[in-house]
C-alpha cells in the first residue's frame, strides 16, 4: 500500500485537504486519542504542524501520548470547534498512524522551521481517513469521508 501522508492527501482532495489545513490552522491548540495500554482512548491536547507536505505532531518527552503512539500508532485528531457554536468551515477529524522520527533531515528541517523546546518527541503521520461534517444551507447534515486509494464520498441527510 502506497504510504499516505499529507502531500498525497492533498493531491487525492485538494478542496478538503484545503478545509482541513483551515480549520487547524484557526485554533493552536487541538484534540489527540490516543490508545492506553489497556486498549482504552486517552484524549490529550496537542499543536499541529502542517510542513514539507507532512502532517507533524510534536510533543514533550516521556508524554503518555508519545509513549502511547510508540507502543500503538493509530490515532485520531479532531480540530479544535472553536468558541461558542459556530463550526466556521465544520467539524474536522483525522485518523491515521503515527511514527517517530527520531533524527536526521525531516528532525533537523522541523527544528529550524518551528523551534520547538528541546527535547522533544516528533511524530510523523500516516492518513488513513479524514472526515469533516458540516451544516449546509441550515437545511442538510453534510459528512465528507475520505479513506487512501477510494473517492471522496459525500453524505446528505435531513
Amino acid at each position: 500500500m502506497t504510504r499516505m501522508n499529507w502531500a498525497a492527501f492533498t493531491t487525492a482532495a485538494p478542496e478538503l485537504a484545503k478545509i482541513t489545513e483551515e480549520r487547524f490552522g484557526a485554533y493552536r491548540h487541538h484534540v489527540l486519542a490516543t490508545l492506553r495500554k489497556d486498549g482504552s482512548p486517552r484524549t490529550c491536547g496537542i499543536e499541529v504542524r502542517f510542513l514539507a507536505g507532512e502532517l507533524w505532531l510534536g510533543m514533550m518527552p516521556g508524554s503518555r501520548k508519545a509513549l502511547d503512539l510508540r507502543r500503538d500508532p493509530r490515532f485520531t485528531l479532531q480540530a479544535n470547534p472553536g468558541d461558542g457554536t459556530d463550526m466556521g468551515g465544520g467539524d474536522i477529524r483525522i485518523g491515521g498512524r503515527a511514527y517517530e522520527v527520531e533524527d536526521g533531515e525531516a528532525k533537523a528541517a522541523y527544528v529550524k522551521e518551528v523551534e520547538p523546546p528541546q527535547p522533544f518527541h516528533l511524530f510523523r503521520t500516516e492518513l488513513t481517513e479524514v472526515v469533516r461534517t458540516c451544516v449546509e444551507d441550515d437545511t442538510y447534515l453534510v459528512t465528507q469521508v475520505w479513506k487512501p486509494g477510494e473517492p471522496l464520498r459525500t453524505l446528505r441527510r435531513t
